[in-house]
């Protein structure tokens, strides 16, 4: 198999960039392997493709802004004894062109055609555009 397919997800609670990395950097410790997770309701049902090379798409105040990789799926169970399903994800953080995107809920299969690109290495440390300019850009289609 050649293909893959990458999934979106809103960034609950983050106001940018930084304090994902933030949030996961301390969430992360809590696991033996040190790697970032999310863990979520639903296992996504095209899982071979997914790990064929496919990364969760961040979105932050309304607008994809960075990606991670997907390493693998976990099956985790909740106190609840819920079966749930645990994205482990490569932590290096890797910011994208802006695209904007409307809310929605839980995470949706993205395709790479569909995907804003990384931006190169020697933007990836620009200082965040603010937030009204990044979405009205993203709006109409410069970033």
């Amino acid at each position: 198999m050649d293909k893959y397919i990458n999934l979106v997800k809103l960034s609950v609670g983050s106001e940018s960039v930084d304090s994902l990395i933030a949030w996961q950097d301390s969430y992360r410790r809590r696991f033996a392997d040190g790697l970032p997770r999310h863990i979520t309701r639903m296992w996504p049902k095209r899982e071979p493709e997914i790990l064929n090379g496919g990364s969760i798409f961040w979105v932050i105040k309304g607008v994809i802004q960075c990606r991670q990789r997907i390493l693998r799926l976990d099956e985790v169970t909740g106190e609840d004894g819920i079966r749930r399903c645990a994205i482990v994800l490569d932590p290096q953080i890797h910011r994208t062109q802006g695209a904007q995107k409307r809310p929605f809920q839980g995470w949706r299969y993205l395709k790479p055609e569909d995907s804003p690109a990384d931006l190169p290495e020697s933007r990836a440390q620009d200082d965040a555009l603010p937030e009204d300019l990044n979405r009205a850009l993203a709006e109409i289609g410069v970033l």
